[in-house]
């Protein structure tokens, strides 16, 4: 059967169960939308590229499957590179199919044309420029194969205009061996038991648990392994949801903005599993002081990721979830063969006391009725149901939302971890309600970040795609302030952004939304419920909150995580 490449493409997108694809096209992709109208495709245009990739990202994140962008050459290409990274840096699979110029014009500055596959080489995990129409089968296939196999990851195909015109002979391009390229799943047993010889042996272990445990849909063997081992876990950004926060053994989020009982536990433990996680600098403050004292596992699919950071006393490389599995068994057998646990009851008291004295806290009391952005999270957790799922911006009011939020299900938080990209929520929050229609799905976003993507609103409205979003507006960009007044003596430089400018209730109505205005503590609620009870179209909320309010707890840049300080209202904390 003879296609062109163009047909091919969609043919091969068809065979790899594509549902839906986010993107917008152009002169150099246009060969390929002709042949979209008759597939059963879903295609949703976006009205900026990056819109697109974010939303393929909100999409992947929900649903585990990979998400899918198209755009065209040029400046479609360089506006989904933001995308391309934030994926890379937390590990989500995407699959973004570039146009590209006829091949002939390749290095010629024809119109339109950069240099796709070198510019996004550092942020892809592959990328292919297609030279052959008959090759586009067998490509798709392994981007396919490579996006979600291993560490997961986003992967690029670059397609020149002339070859999605030309013709091809199709096949089924049957398994995919790609050379040099074999993810190592099954962790090595002797290190699996050395493993658990450690764990059985220390009095104040950690679980700490990483994005690694949702992508390898691990969030039910942990709990098992936590409860055979009665060790507690924290769980990072990227991992919120993997292990549930009313669990006895929840630490919650550690890191620059967790809880004080989370990140001093990691610092005081004598062993630390490590398992999905890559000891990023915002978990460990600064690395020659953090856990100095504990012993480490360190279990991750991505070998590279082993003593990158940290040099582990054991290194597995392997699935989370079969790791974690083998893990279990391998404490079995030494409890059978009578190896007894160490005594964790004075650990387990402690963190109970740690608990006590330091839980979050805001001001509750305020005076002449100002918002606080930490009840505007806690009103709409309350008033959803707990599988709902959140997606944040970046910035104060993500760190609200992780802290302030209780997850219960894995897969119902999505953020941009690594790559912290402003911009994130809107198309984030579309793409995942597009991969599960049947959930409610709430952005909360920060002013400053809302501005930067809220255009993709009128592509939910479109599309009658009934996201629903509410904007923590505290006319600042909250976290540089933040910064500015702690470490810069309040010297405000360029943080400023404005209440009332623009307007989001109008803007929102403007895009075919349901726009609302709250400013006083009474309003919040019924706001809430009249967004849930809009299902056609989507809503925005436009929550005047305090613009002094800080995050706490803090952990400073480049500070131990000794040096922890908490709400000066509420006491200092620290070692």
């Amino acid at each position: 059967m003879q296609l062109t490449g163009a047909q091919a493409l969609v043919k091969s997108l068809e065979a790899q169960g594509v549902e839906v694809i986010f993107g917008l096209p152009g002169g150099a992709i246009l060969p390929v939308y002709d042949p979209m109208i008759d597939s059963p495709i879903r295609h949703i245009l976006v009205r900026h590229e990056q819109g697109a990739g974010h939303m393929a990202e909100g999409y992947a994140q929900v649903t585990g499957r990979p998400g899918v962008a198209m755009v065209t050459s040029g400046p479609g290409a360089t506006n989904i590179v933001t995308p391309l990274a934030n994926a890379a840096m937390d590990s989500t699979p995407l699959v973004v199919i570039a146009g590209q110029v006829a091949r002939a014009s390749i290095g010629t500055d024809a119109f339109q044309e950069c240099d796709t596959t070198g510019i996004t080489m550092g942020v892809t995990k592959h990328n292919w420029l297609v030279t052959d129409a008959q090759d586009l089968p067998a490509v798709i296939a392994e981007a396919f194969y490579v996006a979600t196999t291993g560490r997961p990851g986003p992967v690029l195909v670059d397609v020149p205009k002339d070859v999605s015109n030309a013709t091809m002979d199709w096949y089924e391009p049957g398994v995919v061996d790609l050379a040099g390229y074999h993810p190592r799943e099954v962790g090595d047993k002797d290190l699996v038991r050395q493993a658990a010889h450690l764990i059985q042996r220390s009095e104040r272990p950690v679980i700490y648990a990483g994005g690694g445990i949702l992508k390898s849909r691990a969030s039910k063997a942990l709990l098992a392994f936590a409860e055979l081992t009665g060790i507690p876990v924290v769980t990072t950004l990227m991992a919120r949801g993997a292990f549930p926060d009313s669990h006895a053994l929840c630490l919650g989020m550690p890191g620059m903005h967790g809880n004080y009982t989370a990140v001093t536990a990691m610092q005081r433990s004598d062993c630390l599993i490590a398992l999905g996680s890559r000891f990023d600098d915002r978990v460990t403050g600064k690395l020659s002081e953090f856990a100095k004292d504990a012993k480490v596992i360190h279990v991750d699919i991505d070998p590279a990721e082993i003593g990158k950071v940290r040099m582990p006393d054991v290194g597995i490389a392997g699935d989370c979830r079969l790791v974690i599995e083998a893990l279990d068994d391998s404490v079995r057998a030494l409890v059978s063969s009578g190896e007894a646990q160490a005594d964790r009851s004075p650990w387990l008291a402690t963190i109970r006391s740690w608990q006590e004295e330091h839980p979050l806290h805001y001001d509750r009391e305020t005076s002449e009725g100002v918002l606080k952005p930490q009840f505007v999270v806690e009103s709409l957790r309350d008033a959803t149901p707990d599988d709902t799922i959140v997606v944040a911006g970046v910035g104060q009011h993500q760190m609200w939302a992780s802290q302030y939020w209780r997850f219960e299900h894995p897969y119902t938080w999505v953020n941009s971890g690594g790559l912290g990209t402003m911009g994130f929520a809107v198309p984030a929050a579309i793409g995942a309600k597009v991969g599960m229609p049947d959930r409610l799905v709430w952005a909360i976003d920060g002013d400053g970040c809302f501005q930067m993507t809220a255009q993709e609103l009128v592509t939910a409205s479109a599309e009658r795609i009934p996201v629903k979003v509410a904007i923590l507006n505290n006319a600042y960009l909250g976290m540089v302030r933040q910064w500015q007044e702690m470490f810069y003596e309040e010297r405000y430089s360029e943080v400023y952004l404005s209440p009332d400018l623009p307007d989001y209730v109008l803007w929102a109505e403007a895009m075919g939304c349901v726009g609302i205005r709250v400013e006083h503590p009474e309003e919040v609620l019924p706001a809430i419920e009249k967004a849930n009870d809009v299902d056609d179209r989507p809503v925005v909320i436009d929550f005047r909150t305090d613009a002094m309010e800080k995050v706490y707890p803090m952990v400073p840049a480049g500070a131990s995580n000794d040096d922890i300080v908490v709400d000066p209202r509420f006491g200092q904390g620290g070692r």
